[in-house]
């Protein structure tokens, strides 16, 4: 009797055909659309199987296009820009865009923050500047959506790459400032040196 076939090939034959049947700027479009940090040419090099310097030609070809700079016949700015920060590559909301987003944000989102985006705060609050795998190391939980609802409401920022891994460094914005009524961040309640270092031991590549 002939057994079924098992297909162990067919997730490696779906990825062969998605790039084939894709051009380099519909794949690069994909990967960045998904991306919470910054991506690296190298890194786009590898997931779609094409030289680095090819990467970066396609992608300073599609900034140029969702700037309006590309030549094309009634092109015009689109309402997201593709930033390159932190040595790699990502969508960002067009900045004379962001009233309108803040005030989106503002109408759909609750005004009470859950308990997990209070604590996740917190943390940012208390240890900032602070990468998303340190946030969640500490909390023990994956943070990625509380932290997208956390800048969104605007309560938090990004405010640098960390040297040595280039993610992004999260600190609290001046409107949560105003919201707690103090001046600087200097002035939240003492409560951090009474409390076990998370980050020890913890290594660059482990966060």
């Amino acid at each position: 009797m002939t057994e079924p076939d098992a297909q162990p090939g067919s997730a490696a034959e779906e990825l062969a055909a998605a790039r084939a049947d894709h051009t380099l700027a519909q794949q690069l479009e994909a990967l960045l659309i998904v991306a919470d940090e910054p991506l690296s040419a190298v890194s786009l090099a590898a997931a779609t199987e094409k030289p680095v310097r090819e990467v970066r030609e396609a992608v300073i070809a599609l900034a140029a296009e969702y700037d309006g700079r590309d030549g094309a016949p009634g092109s015009h700015a689109r309402g997201f820009e593709l930033r390159e920060v932190g040595g790699g590559y990502r969508f960002y909301v067009r900045a004379s865009l962001d009233p309108l987003v803040a005030d989106f944000v503002h109408q759909q989102t609750p005004s009470k923050l859950s308990q997990a985006a209070l604590e996740t705060l917190a943390v940012i609050a208390y240890r900032q500047p602070i990468a998303r795998g340190a946030i969640a190391s500490i909390r023990a939980v994956n943070v990625d959506s509380v932290v997208r609802t956390l800048l969104a409401r605007g309560l938090i920022t990004e405010v640098g790459h960390d040297p040595e891994t280039t993610a992004t460094l999260y600190g609290t914005s001046e409107s949560l400032l105003g919201y707690l009524g103090i001046g600087d961040i200097s002035e939240l309640p003492p409560i951090a040196p009474l409390l076990d270092d998370p980050m020890e031991g913890f290594t660059h590549e482990e966060l």
